[in-house]
């Protein structure tokens, strides 16, 4: 049987300009950064010293692949785009201005005929009842009321003029 040395992925070569070697350092002297950022820049640095992934993984607490993909991605996007993540966009807002400002006044109004106060559920069933929304969820309608430090189900907190 034939010895298969040297058969397995090809060494990574990233090559870190001696200025992004400069900023890591000072990056990492300096004051309080996130835990990946650390881990981030000294993988960068052990790529500077020719080091193959799966050495640096005994180093640094990161599988091979996360260290080949941090290479690619410095050699893609910099140092910046290597080291920070881009802000990532989030979920769409589920309610406009419009029909925030319609629930909030709806909750400090009176409730429902035979409800002694408003909760979470009950504010949602209404949205929906009166047509302000087609549809919402209770969480939606939480956070709302969260946000707007309005607690309906405590009679003292709501605005009844």
């Amino acid at each position: 049987m034939a010895h298969t040395q040297g058969m397995g992925r090809p060494s990574l070569k990233i090559v870190v300009a001696k200025k992004d070697q400069r900023e890591l350092r000072k990056l990492l002297k300096g004051g309080v950064q996130q835990v990946r950022v650390v881990l981030r820049a000294l993988t960068l640095l052990q790529l500077a010293e020719i080091a193959s992934a799966p050495q640096i993984a005994k180093v640094i607490p990161l599988t091979p692949q996360a260290i080949r993909r941090l290479g690619h991605r410095y050699q893609r996007a910099g140092l910046d785009g290597a080291l920070y993540e881009k802000q990532r966009p989030g979920a769409a807002e589920v309610l406009d201005t419009n029909q925030k400002q319609r629930i909030i006044a709806m909750v400090c109004s009176d409730p429902p005929e035979g409800r002694a106060r408003w909760t979470v559920r009950l504010v949602a069933e209404e949205a929906v009842k009166r047509k302000l929304v087609p549809r919402i969820g209770r969480e939606t309608i939480r956070i709302l009321l969260l946000h707007h430090d309005l607690k309906p189900w405590r009679e003292k907190n709501v605005v009844r003029g």
